[in-house]
């Protein structure tokens, strides 16, 4: 098949840069000063062998981040991301991850290094052979297992283009059988660009066999290879699982999966799935790229798959195993060559690039621009491949100081805003938070509308769809409804006997300034009838004028077609959480303010406490910026202020009437000091709405008067789509982890005792969170 015609073909270029991915990231767990941990694997993490996110390989200290499939790069490294972060944060506040395939000083006795503690016994009896038949220093070797599979409408496409094999899975799998084969003859080039364990770590070597510098030990004779009698066949699937199972019959390999050949044909998850046609393959010879915090980059990951279209591309060689043997013999030279010498490949790889950049060139391919560039400077200069960069670097002091300098760079990084989840800062913060759960929990998270905060998460087989972190199928339709709508939430409310601010409905600004008469003396606010965060709020304490009231109205408006005017209910307003007929969390929010220093401006004193790193935009941060719009104006108005002025020392200046953390209020959780009765008014409240989850706002003057006496509290307001953030890292105070309580909630499988093994309670701190007990 001339697959050089096919690939050109009109047909199928739509499709040559589809493609799917997946990464498996092996890291050591070591302490902050380097040593390999001597502590178990985080309990956070749960117990199941099984995570589908993060798992243990072949030692107790050996951690393997696992993403899901992703059609794009993007995708691909917004999950290795999100799964790094999560990775750090369960681990003890004194670890971090080891950034080099060779692994860290190991004990000087091999015994000593600690087989993973799974609770398959049978997974652990086959980590027990590994040790016994290549022994426990060379399993501690990290690495990338890089995942590809063309995309179906590319396989497909170019089926249509043949006649040769009328069987869509014969071809599938020869298309990936000459892909394997000519990776395996051109891998060396991939070793010399991306080789990155030039050095090894005391205590890796027992006999000092290699005390040299070299590209890549782990890719090299001295890492991590089968014995030279293992030998199996890449001519046909078949041949190629008939020479495996021969391999297992004679002894040599204990099971099919001790194969470890640079590239492993997939078919699912096991070699037998082969026989029903390859899915995709898997590259493993990619050695961990210290200079990136997630071990590897965008540039490798589109070079790899560039190189792989490349390989389906280019012609092989005629006798196809010994086209591989060949392979094997320049990747053992490239792989011991010095990091800083040029390849005597040099001639060879310029050749490969040339004709990577002509196939781009002649199949119209979008790249990055300055891929061939880097790729030429690397071949030019080996100092600038990620051996020769290592180990110049380590030249300076030493490869282990070198690399633990890189981790504590990336545990800093980790841990410098603990509330975000990596690779979806964009998202809704109460959204990125539940997903950090959700993925500690084993949880599997799929982005279904990344803008509106869509979600799918699956464990086993229990899916269950949630909105904006807690809009999910335990409310119905007409439940958020009646919440979404204010006038419909205060009848409902009134009809059960809870007291509720009195007021009317608007549909026009007309309409609404002709009744000012019947407000103007009295304490009142203006809302819209729908909208969320507080948003187009204005409350009048002691009645208001014409202009003000006119501009209230304006704001109102803009917000919502419908506008409510209430009688102002005095007291402190509290945010109470429940979640099925149960107060999880209250939270006291205060208005937006500034505290005066006799010597600033109002206006520069809200810059300087918008300086705090804690405070951003759109709900991606526990604190919101404060505004200076048209509604703080006018409070500032309302007590003699403007922007310029300058407010006496420690007097305190509200910009802010509603205390809306979404409006640049402050955040204090009083749970435990809310009486039981104002606790059930609220469960009674949601209960009547019919709602499950629901963030029902009170106001209640003292809350040392029994609920029960007359206006001695008043409901304003449910909220449907309460955020969860601002009880989770409130301004002051406890937090309480509201997003595992809703995931234990749709998900009861769960075992509760993981709730106080593994879902970290977080307080905030001006310097970082630290785990506090739960009750």
């Amino acid at each position: 098949m001339d697959f050089k015609e096919m690939l050109a073909n009109d047909r199928v270029k739509p499709y040559l840069l589809k493609a799917r991915y997946g990464i498996e990231k092996e890291s050591h767990r070591v302490d902050l000063s380097g040593n390999l941990a001597k502590t178990d694997h985080p309990k956070s993490l749960g117990i199941r062998d099984d995570h589908p996110y993060i798992q243990r390989d072949f030692a107790e200290t050996q951690l393997e981040l696992i993403t899901p499939v992703t059609e794009t790069i993007k995708d691909l490294f917004d999950y290795l991301a999100a799964i790094h972060d999560v990775a750090y944060r369960s681990l003890d506040e004194n670890e971090m991850l080891w950034p080099l395939s060779i692994p860290p000083q190991l004990p000087e006795k091999e015994e000593d290094i600690v087989i993973a503690k799974l609770k398959n016994v049978e997974n652990v009896k086959y980590r027990q052979t590994l040790s016994d038949s290549y022994g426990r220093r060379k399993q501690m070797i990290s690495g990338i297992h890089f995942n590809f599979e063309f995309s179906e409408e590319l396989i497909r496409a170019l089926f249509s283009l043949q006649s040769e094999i009328e069987d869509y899975q014969k071809f599938k799998a020869e298309v990936y059988l000459k892909v394997t084969r000519n990776y395996l003859h051109y891998r060396w080039l991939v070793i010399y660009l991306f080789g990155a364990s030039p050095l090894s770590e005391k205590n890796f070597f027992e006999d000092n066999s290699l005390n040299v510098a070299v590209r890549s030990i782990r890719n090299s004779k001295y890492g991590y290879t089968n014995s030279d009698d293992v030998q199996v066949s890449y001519s046909s699937i078949q041949k190629y699982l008939s020479d495996l199972s021969m391999m297992v019959k004679k002894g040599l390999l204990s099971e099919e999966k001790e194969f470890y050949s640079p590239v492993r044909l997939r078919g699912g998850n096991h070699v037998s799935d082969l026989e029903n046609g390859v899915n995709y393959i898997e590259l493993r010879n990619i050695d961990l790229n210290p200079f990136e915090t997630y071990g590897i980059s965008s540039e490798q990951v589109e070079f790899l798959h560039l190189f792989l279209l490349y390989l389906l591309w280019k012609d092989e060689g005629d006798h196809c195993d010994d086209w591989v043997k060949q392979g094997d013999t320049y990747n053992d030279i490239v792989a011991l060559e010095h990091p800083l010498a040029h390849t005597q490949f040099k001639r060879d790889a310029q050749n490969l690039i040339d004709e990577m950049e002509h196939l781009v060139e002649t199949l119209d391919l979008t790249i990055s621009g300055k891929l061939f560039t880097h790729l030429r400077e690397m071949l030019m200069d080996p100092s600038q491949t990620l051996a020769g960069r290592l180990y110049t670097e380590s030249e300076k002091s030493r490869q282990s100081q070198l690399a633990t300098s890189i981790a504590k760079e990336n545990y800093k990084k980790s841990w410098e805003k603990p509330y975000e989840l990596a690779g979806y800062t964009d998202m809704e913060l109460s959204t990125q938070i539940l997903m950090f759960d959700a993925i500690q929990q084993g949880i599997k998270v799929e982005i279904l509308d990344r803008q509106d905060q869509f979600l799918r998460l699956q464990l086993k087989d229990h899916v269950e769809y949630v909105k904006s972190g807690n809009m999910t199928s335990k409310d119905t339709y007409v439940a958020t409804k009646i919440m979404e709508n204010k006038t419909v939430t205060k009848k409902i409310l009134h009809q059960h006997g809870f007291r509720v601010p009195k007021g009317e409905e608007f549909q026009t600004i007309e309409q609404a300034l002709r009744s000012y008469d019947l407000f103007s003396s009295k304490s009142f606010v203006v809302k819209p009838k729908t909208t969320n965060y507080g948003l187009g709020i204005s409350i009048f304490k002691e009645g208001a004028n014409y202009e003000d009231y006119q501009k209230a109205l304006t704001l109102a408006f803009k917000e919502d077609s419908s506008v409510l005017i209430e009688e102002f209910i005095k007291g402190t307003e509290y945010r109470f959480f429940v979640l099925h007929d149960k107060v999880l969390a209250v939270l006291l929010r205060v208005p937006a303010n500034v505290v005066g220093d006799g010597k600033h401006t109002i206006e520069e004193l809200v810059m300087e406490k918008n300086q705090d790193p804690l405070r951003g935009r759109d709900h991606r941060t526990p604190l919101e910026t404060i505004q200076l719009g048209e509604l703080e104006n006018l409070m500032l108005k309302s007590q003699g202020y403007r922007m310029d002025s300058i407010p006496p020392k420690d007097k305190i200046v509200y910009l802010r009437e509603n205390s809306n953390v979404s409006t640049g209020g402050d955040s204090i959780d009083v749970t435990d000091q809310i009486p039981d009765d104002y606790k059930k008014i609220a469960v009674d409240a949601v209960a009547a709405l019919g709602v499950k989850i629901c963030g029902i706002d009170l106001i209640i003057e003292n809350t040392e008067v029994p609920a029960a006496d007359k206006n001695a509290y008043g409901i304003i307001e449910a909220n449907f789509n309460p955020s969860m953030y601002m009880h989770i890292y409130p301004y002051k105070g406890e937090s309480r982890r509201l997003t595992m309580d809703i995931l234990y909630y749709l998900f009861p499988e769960l075992e509760q005792n993981q709730d106080l093994n593994s879902a970290k309670r977080m307080r905030l701190t001006r310097r970082g969170f630290t785990t506090v007990a739960v009750d």
